[in-house]
C-alpha cells in the first residue's frame, strides 16, 4: 500500500480538546479534503477518555484513538500542575475497558519545564507516572505516544530501560545525537506545523532518517501560526517543511511517513476503510 491508497496520516493530535467542540464535523471534512485518511486522537486526562472513544465511534476508520495520562495535568487552567500518581486512579480501569478500541497509549512521558516540574520530587512521580503507563502498553500490546519537553535524553533512557520497542517521540526537540539513540531503538519521532516558524530543528530533521519520521500536527496547538488554532489539514505544511529540509518531494515524505505509521500503529490497518 501506498500513501496515495491509505492517505496522511495525523499520528499526534487532540480532537476531544474543547477548542474543536464546536465544529468537529468539518475540521474533519477538511481534514480528508487534504488526503488524511487516519487522525490519531491522544488525550490528556482521564475525564478525556469518554470523549475520544466517543469521536472514534462517530467517525470509524478515522479518528484512531489513544488513551493517556500527560505529565502535565489542567493543562491551559490556573489549576496546572505536575501528574500525581492518583491521577491514574481512575484511568486504570478504562484501559481495560477499551483495550481493544485504541491504537496507542498517548500521550504519556515527561515533561521537565522547570515551571511545571521544579522540585525532584515532581520529576520523580512523573516517571513513575511514565513507568506504569509504559508497564500498561506492554501488557496491552500496544505502541506508545510520547511527550518529551525538556527531558529528551531521560524519556529515551526510561523506553529503552523497559524494553519499550515501538514508541512515537512527539514534537521532538532534543540533541540530534540523542535522537539517534532512539532511532538505534527502533523509535520514530514526528513533527508539527510549528517547526516551519523558525529554523531551529533543521540540524534534527536532517539527522532523523525519513525510515523513522512520522507526521503530526498536535491539534490544536503547534500550528503554523502562533496565535490560531491548529487543525489537521495542517498535515500539508508539516509534509512539505520536511521534504525541504531533507531536499525531497513531499510525495516521498507522504508515502515514508504513511508507511512508518502504518509499521508504527499496526491497529490503523484495522480501522481503515479501504
Amino acid at each position: 500500500e501506498t500513501a496515495m491508497d491509505v492517505g496522511l496520516i495525523d499520528c499526534h493530535c487532540h480532537l476531544s480538546a474543547v477548542e474543536f467542540c464546536e465544529d468537529i464535523e468539518d475540521v474533519i471534512m477538511r481534514a480528508k479534503e487534504v488526503g488524511i485518511n487516519s487522525v490519531i486522537s491522544v488525550t490528556e486526562e482521564a475525564n478525556d477518555f469518554e470523549r475520544v472513544i466517543h469521536l472514534s465511534k462517530s467517525y470509524p476508520g478515522v479518528v484512531a484513538p489513544c488513551l493517556g495520562i500527560h505529565p502535565i495535568q489542567c493543562w491551559g487552567s490556573q489549576e496546572q500542575r505536575s501528574v500525581r500518581l492518583q491521577d491514574l486512579d481512575s484511568a486504570l480501569p478504562l484501559f481495560q475497558k477499551y483495550r481493544d478500541e485504541i491504537v496507542a497509549v498517548g500521550e504519556i512521558g515527561l515533561d521537565f519545564t522547570p515551571w511545571y516540574a521544579p522540585h525532584a520530587e515532581h520529576r520523580d512521580e512523573q516517571e513513575a507516572v511514565f513507568r506504569r503507563q509504559l508497564e500498561i502498553s506492554k501488557a496491552l500490546d500496544l505502541p506508545v505516544n510520547v511527550h518529551s519537553r525538556s527531558a529528551a535524553k531521560v524519556t529515551i533512557a526510561v523506553l529503552k530501560e523497559e524494553g519499550i520497542q515501538q514508541a512515537l517521540l512527539h514534537n521532538f526537540a532534543g540533541k540530534p545525537s540523542v535522537a539517534m539513540e532512539g532511532v538505534q531503538a527502533g523509535y520514530f519521532f514526528s513533527f508539527p506545523p510549528a517547526v516551519s516558524r523558525n529554523e531551529q530543528r533543521v540540524k534534527l530533521i536532517k539527522q532523523i532518517p525519513l525510515e523513522h519520521i512520522c507526521l503530526e500536527t498536535d491539534s490544536p496547538a503547534l500550528g503554523p501560526d502562533k496565535q490560531a488554532r491548529n487543525e489537521p489539514q495542517n498535515i500539508t505544511i508539516s509534509c512539505e517543511y520536511i521534504a525541504r529540509v531533507k531536499g525531497i518531494t513531499p510525495k516521498k515524505v507522504a508515502d515514508v511517513t504513511t508507511q512508518n505509521a502504518l509499521r508504527l500503529f499496526p491497529k490503523i490497518h484495522r480501522t481503515l476503510k479501504h
